[in-house]
């Protein structure tokens, strides 16, 4: 059978040690995976699959065994690792030929894969497990090239594959991913054996040989000329003519809408579940939704399963040209949306059988808004990055498709079949629990450093999208970087006593995840002086930061919150000192109590719209504080007769408790508040102070 004959075996399989080469089938299987899932002309993110097989000393035996190695269910090419593999006995696996019961009841043969694993470890076996074992041939791809599934999904597909590449790769017509199609593939691949691999209709493309290097080369080869055949013979505007007043508006104009359609179209896609969104111009979107068959082609939805099963059977399309006023388009959307949910409520029950599963939610995950550009949205903020980016491969695969002929995605019932499959179903039930604050986009002021920084690490570690806001954008950047990627944090800059800089920010957060649901109030500063050295700028300072730019950033939050229509928190970091008189620091403590009151005036006026409204009232943060660290510590010390190195332990000693408090705590009670044990409370206002008797709240 011409496989590579190794005496390698990873420990983690339960092979014994020593027995390792340096240039292993598992080496070049990864990295021949990486370099092809690191170009996205190749694959999808998450897309595809690739194999290598081999031989290995069978630890109970002690004789040789052949091994499967192939891409488990979940992973993703670029960023693979050995860990990322299923291991599987390659004659259990070619056994199975020999039970299976037929294409009615292929899906039993996804549990007998478990019953052929090598081992313990490594990742669970995919449906495709069979194209890979039953192939004569030591190493396996299956990609989903947008050039591949170009032909895969036009009318004459199997034509076009003929003339693309003569002998050199077979045409295989559309079957659901299982065993059958494993079958399907292996019988083709003998009966051509000059063929370096197969199009598959409908799917994407499968490539094979004898050693990794030539398979990495005959998937290349296959895409490249793919590319190169519909570059030469596609016709041009493949997308139709220009649509009159369809193109893209100016860059500026597009995102400002984009901005302000975003909370709508969020709360709007969150009808059945919480959503966090992704908006993209790129210039395939708008050339996609400037051509006059963009409604035709966008109401046949997506063919390759990777593409529909992230972006669901067909996108949400706004019908009204790019320079419609607002209103009318947010009017128009809420009409389409409605329609899009009666209109997949009956895709569902046309096709559904009683051992469907559940229909899991009828709202769009992809709005096409012409002249502006695309939301995609998911369970978080990656989720929706990459039905997105999907949907862009769908874009590719309709161009290349109509270029040559006519795009003809699978049908309907098909792709029905793969959406509530069984087995994906059983995918989905294995997928962690999500963390308390999945789903929430939360936007924290003075988030670069100090308390801020504290609250926005523990909001993200508990599962939220993070806008960090600060006046200084470097480090407002820094800090989100360390939070993660973009699918993460994103870093903002915000004076938030200017007016136009906060709706900035929170026009960079709609367009960034969608939207607000979780504002903390943090910025601040404080200057400690008695009050005959009070200077008017002192007063004016603390009380545009922290009073006046608490209301402003409520204002922009109730807004969107409002137009989202999800509900949502807005929480005051505000201070022990907004009940307790102490001497010498008459602005900052009057400026926090404006805030501890804007706390109860708002709670009162928004709750309406399911927008609680709390506050936190740290006291004697000094350790990591950005306020203290800018001289208030000084101040302080300088007030209570003790050195400002010791000023923590000071305050720690007066307390009630004699703990020092430390920015995590103030963040922990900010989790308190907004992770859903609280949903029945607004208008309070938590202590972290360690106890302070006479800050108590009366």
């Amino acid at each position: 059978m011409g496989r590579v004959s190794e005496q390698d075996a990873p420990t983690d399989h339960s092979t014994p040690q020593g027995d390792t080469v340096s240039d292993s089938v598992v080496d070049q299987l990864i990295a021949r995976s990486n370099a092809l899932g690191a170009d996205p002309r190749n694959t999808n993110f998450a897309g595809g699959n690739t194999s290598a097989a081999g031989t290995r000393t069978d630890p109970v035996t002690g004789g040789p065994v052949e091994l499967l190695w192939v891409k488990g269910s979940g992973g993703d090419l670029g960023t693979l690792t050995e860990d990322g593999l299923a291991v599987l006995r390659l004659d259990r696996l070619r056994s199975l030929v020999d039970v299976y019961p037929g294409e009615e009841r292929e899906d039993e043969m996804v549990a007998a894969f478990d019953h052929c694993l090598f081992g313990r470890g490594g990742a669970a076996p995919s449906i495709d497990t069979a194209m890979h074992a039953l192939v004569r041939a030591a190493h396996v791809d299956h990609l989903h090239p947008d050039s591949g599934i170009a032909l895969a999904t036009a009318a004459d597909g199997e034509r076009l594959t003929r003339e693309c590449f003569g002998d050199r790769v077979v045409w295989v017509p559309w079957r659901r991913p299982g065993f059958q199609l494993g079958l399907d593939i292996a019988r083709i691949a003998e009966e051509n054996p000059d063929a370096i691999g197969a199009v598959l209709g409908g799917h994407g493309i499968t490539s094979w040989a004898q050693s990794s290097e030539q398979c990495q080369a005959n998937s290349l080869e296959i895409i490249r000329t793919a590319e190169a055949f519909l570059a030469e013979r596609g016709r041009p505007q493949p997308f139709g003519p220009p649509l009159p007043g369809y193109g893209a508006l100016p860059a500026a104009e597009r995102r400002e809408r984009a901005a302000a359609l975003a909370p709508v179209l969020r709360g709007l896609a969150s009808t059945d579940h919480p959503q966090v969104g992704r908006f993209t111009d790129a210039d395939v979107v708008l050339d996609f939704l400037a051509g006059a068959e963009h409604p035709r082609l966008a109401a046949l939805g997506t063919s390759c399963p990777d593409h529909f099963l992230r972006t669901k059977v067909r996108p949400l399309v706004l019908d009204l040209p790019a320079d419609a006023p607002l209103d009318d388009a947010v009017a128009r959307l809420k009409e389409l949306h409605e329609a899009y949910r009666n209109d997949y409520r009956a895709y569902y029950e046309r096709h559904a059988n009683p051992d469907s599963p559940a229909m899991r939610g009828a709202d769009p995950a992809i709005v096409l808004i012409p002249g502006v550009g695309m939301f995609s949205f998911g369970k978080d903020a990656k989720t929706a990055r990459v039905a997105g980016e999907f949907y862009v491969n769908a874009v590719n695969v309709m161009r290349g498709a109509e270029a040559v002929s006519t795009y003809r995605p699978i049908e309907e019932s098909e792709k029905f079949r793969i959406e509530y499959w069984a087995l994906e179903e059983a995918k989905l039930a294995r997928m962690p629990r999500p963390k308390p604050l999945a789903t929430r986009v939360a936007l924290v002021t003075g988030a670069a450093g100090g308390i801020g920084r504290a609250i926005a690490a523990r909001l993200a570690a508990e599962g939220a999208c993070v806008v960090v806001a600060d006046l200084d954008a470097d480090r407002a950047a820094a800090a989100a970087a360390e939070l993660g990627g973009s699918d993460v944090a994103v870093g903002v800059a915000c004076d938030v006593s200017d007016a136009d800089a906060v709706a900035r920010a929170f026009a960079e957060a709609a367009l960034a995840f969608g939207g607000v649901d979780l504002v903390v109030n943090n910025a601040g500063l404080s200057i400690s002086k008695p009050l005959l050295e009070t200077t008017e700028r002192d007063w004016d300072l603390q009380h545009d930061v922290m009073a006046k730019g608490s209301f402003l950033v409520s204002r922009e939050a109730a807004r969107v919150m409002t137009d989202q229509g999800m509900g949502g928190d807005i929480v005051y970091i505000a201070s022990k000192n907004a009940v307790f008189a102490g001497p010498n620091n008459v602005a900052y403590s009057a400026v926090k109590a404006d805030q501890a009151h804007q706390v109860r005036l708002l709670a009162a006026e928004l709750g309406g719209v399911g927008i609680r409204v709390n506050g936190v009232n740290p006291d004697g943060v000094v350790r990591g504080s950005g306020i203290f660290a800018g001289g208030w510590g000084a101040q302080r010390a300088k007030v209570y007769g003790v050195k400002e190195e010791d000023l923590g332990a000071f305050y720690a000693q007066r307390t009630i408790l004699g703990r020092e408090v430390l920015p995590e705590h103030v963040a922990n009670a900010v989790f308190a508040l907004t992770a859903g044990e609280l949903a029945h409370t607004t208008g309070l206002h938590i202590p972290v102070d360690s106890g302070v008797a006479a800050a108590f709240l009366r």
